[in-house]
């Protein structure tokens, strides 16, 4: 029986409300941002007493500040969790029910489908707990709590050290810290860095291993608009798949059993069934990977000439490879899928990340600050000591880092992230070096050769050589044609010669003679491994010379990054004086935060003005037979024609996604967006395109989020899948029965 709770908060502790008026005013995080709003930020959970609660409550939040974070009474962060993908997602029912979004858990989905299986087609539903599929090496981390660590962490940090010698000291407090933090118990201890190593905070984190795929609709649904619509608005996406986390009998997290059980949530979201209206308040909580708000004008620069149009152009031609491919075999289609995803997704981003950049004049903007900053620096001789070296040292950093950006990007890129066989080879360096001792350690060799043993396991079910070999002759020949010679490995230079630039033949004959280019050979080897069959390996060898021609670069830009480091740090540490009435929040980097704002519509354009939701009719209008991305499941129609929406339609309407202003970033997929009262309404998925350039400068009347409206979710689950079985574990909030 579904359970329904009208005008009444359910699952939340009942605190008294904190005295908060007169303190909210006092800051820790201060700094240079003019334009700073509400809205805008990445905010630490255990400030938000001090620096956002007023603001919150006058936008329309009803909780107190202990109930969304506490460290020691369940509140709203007990239920976020950080999916080991790098994802987000969030506990919504008392039996470790986790909801997240399609692409987060699109990767187990792929690994679970075959062509008998096909989850990524036809959609995966559990019925009960038996039917739920296991995901070894999968995790979720919960957040236990987090401390302000600055102090112990600079302890005896003296700016006259030198970067490498700061970083080391730096490195042994932190050490301290994280002993300290996990003696006796079963956690794990985070210590990360904030505004440029000007701060630190410890994050302990619980960890919990057996994580099981409960549901997923078809990609149709999870995966609408695929490519064309992704970052765009408007847009109709069913972004969700769940999961749950299981436990030993006594609830401490265990590695995957048949003895385990689902795990009994400390707490859990409710669900509203209220839907949203514009300028409601709407709050996220989640864990967005990374953004650089305070990057300086030349950092700008250098992304847009070096960065982007490299990485833009490698990745094409992979996605351009793996799609022929895929087009042609239905099991290369499944095998690739989960690949091809996410190399698309950041290529699209890095495209409208350089159109936004230019488009908004981020780098003018950035140096109109820098010349306020350096009339501040001059103001004082003071100043001038500390600061005075800090653009000219930025400066030569990037223009150091520009002589070797093609090696690094083409790198990471083309070879480290290219063809799977080569990089299946570069991790064979242990082994190597183990076989060349003169008395190779036997326990150690023998746990190298179990790790790569599930390594080629896990590559080689989603591995087609012919695929694999087309992407090493193209991203060999993309190497060579790019990066200056006295860049490239002498290996690439003579094999090119060899071959005479027909990288095709390259390919043919590596992989006839590389035991990387089939499980069977691999396994074979790993069984009597022997350094000469290795060291005579083709795409062995390329790997070693790749790396360490790679590593030359490493090494000679080492004193730019040095420089960088630092300059950051001071960069930040002006920003914040200059302007100490200011409030300023840090940059992402994966720890937990939130953000709040308000749902809204906004204006991209002159003459261009778009609603803040999404509508089932929208799926209809753009389906395309024809168009793999815009395919319409035949039970949504019928749902849709016959308006058989239930709780969760709104005036024989069923609203599908929606957006808010709130800021986040990569990491925040699957995130919860939750309304005054501490209710799920939908989850968070995508960012717009008009204002991809977020992650280095927020335009608030631009950036929004985007989400799957979570009646859209429930719909699918009940209406679409029949699996009344997870609605019914769930506390739905609002809606009578009709």
């Amino acid at each position: 029986m579904i359970k329904f709770i009208y005008n009444i908060k359910y699952n939340i502790m009942k605190f008294k409300k904190l005295l908060l008026i007169a303190i909210s005013f006092l800051t820790i995080f201060t700094g240079n941002i003019n334009t700073l709003k509400a809205d805008e930020g990445m905010w630490l959970p255990l400030l938000i007493s001090r620096l956002n609660y007023v603001d919150m409550q006058k936008m329309g939040l009803k909780l107190t500040a202990e109930e969304i974070y506490s460290a020691n009474h369940n509140s709203l962060k007990d239920a976020i969790i950080q999916l080991g993908n790098g994802c987000t997602g969030e506990i919504i029912s008392p039996n470790g029910l986790i909801l997240t979004n399609h692409h987060c858990g699109f990767g187990k989905i792929q690994e679970h489908s075959s062509i008998d299986h096909d989850y990524l087609t036809d959609g995966f539903w559990a019925r009960n707990y038996s039917e739920e599929l296991p995901n070894p090496g999968f995790f979720v981390k919960f957040l236990v709590r987090i401390e302000d660590v600055s102090t112990q962490a600079l302890k005896d940090i003296d700016k006259n050290l030198s970067e490498s010698a700061r970083a080391t000291k730096i490195t042994d407090n932190i050490t301290e810290i994280r002993e300290k933090a996990v003696e006796g118990n079963h956690y794990e201890a985070i210590v990360k860095s904030f505004f440029g190593g000007n701060e630190y905070y410890l994050f302990v984190m619980e960890t919990f291993k057996d994580i099981r795929l409960v549901g997923a609709p078809p990609s149709s649904i999870g995966k609408f608009g695929g490519d064309t619509d992704n970052w765009m608005w408007p847009r109709h996406t069913g972004d969700f798949s769940m999961f749950r986390i299981y436990t030993a009998p006594d609830g401490s997290p265990a590695e995957y059993s048949k003895d385990n059980i689902p795990m009994a949530s400390k707490y859990y979201l409710p669900i509203s069934l209220n839907g949203v209206q514009k300028n409601d308040f709407a709050m996220i909580l989640g864990y967005p990977g990374s953004t650089n708000r305070y990057l300086s004008s030349f950092g700008v620069e250098y992304n847009l000439k070096n960065m982007y149009p490299t990485r833009i152009e490698i990745r094409r031609k992979k996605l351009d490879i793996m799609a022929a491919d895929m087009a042609a075999d239905k099991n290369v289609r499944i095998q690739y899928s989960s690949k091809y995803a996410r190399i698309s997704n950041y290529w699209k981003n890095f495209i409208g990340m350089s159109n936004g950049l230019k488009r908004l004049e981020v780098a003018d903007k950035k140096r109109d600050t820098e010349k306020r900053m350096s009339a501040w620096i001059n103001e004082f001789p003071s100043r001038i000591e500390e600061y005075g070296q800090l653009f000219k040292d930025i400066e030569d950093a990037y223009n150091l880092l520009s002589k070797y950006s093609l090696e690094i990007y083409y790198y990471n890129e083309a070879i480290s992230t290219g063809a799977e066989a080569l990089k299946t080879a570069s991790l064979f360096a242990n082994i190597e070096k183990e076989l060349m001792k003169e008395k190779p350690d036997k326990e150690a060799l023998a746990k190298e050769i179990s790790r790569l043993n599930i390594y080629s396991t896990a590559i080689f079910k989603d591995f087609n050589l012919p695929t694999d070999k087309k992407l090493f002759s193209a991203m060999m020949l993309m190497f060579h044609a790019n990066v200056s010679l006295e860049q490239q490995p002498e290996f690439l230079i003579a094999a090119a010669k060899k071959y005479k630039n027909n990288f095709d033949k390259m390919a043919e004959i590596f992989y006839a003679k590389s035991i990387f280019a089939s499980q069977n050979a691999l396994s074979n080897f790993l069984k009597n491994p022997d350094i000469k069959t290795l060291q005579k390996d083709y795409l062995y060898q390329a790997a070693i010379a790749f790396g360490k021609n790679h590593n030359k670069s490493i090494e000679l830009t080492k004193v730019a990054n040095e420089k960088l480091d630092k300059a950051n740090r001071l960069y930040i540490d002006i920003l914040r004086k200059m302007d100490s009435q200011k409030t300023f929040y840090p940059d992402a980097n994966f720890s937990m935060r939130l953000t709040y704002g308000k749902v809204l519509d906004y204006v991209p354009t002159d003459g261009v003005k778009y609603n803040y939701f999404t509508t089932l009719k929208g799926v209809m209008e753009k389906e395309d037979s024809s168009n793999n991305e815009f395919i319409v499941p035949q039970r949504l129609k019928d749902i849709y024609n016959s308006q058989d929406y239930g709780l969760y339609g709104e005036d024989n309407t069923m609203k599908v996604c929606f957006l808010t202003d709130n800021d986040i970033t990569g990491g925040n997929s699957g995130s919860p967006v939750i309304n005054g009262k501490g209710e799920l309404i939908g989850l968070a998925f995508d960012g717009n395109w008009e204002a991809m350039s977020g992650d280095i400068a927020y335009e608030p009347e631009l950036q929004r989020t985007i989400s799957v409206d979570i009646r859209y979710v429930l719909l699918l689950i009940d209406k679409f899948a029949n699996a009344k079985n997870l609605i019914n574990e769930m506390t739905l909030i609002g809606k009578a029965v009709n």
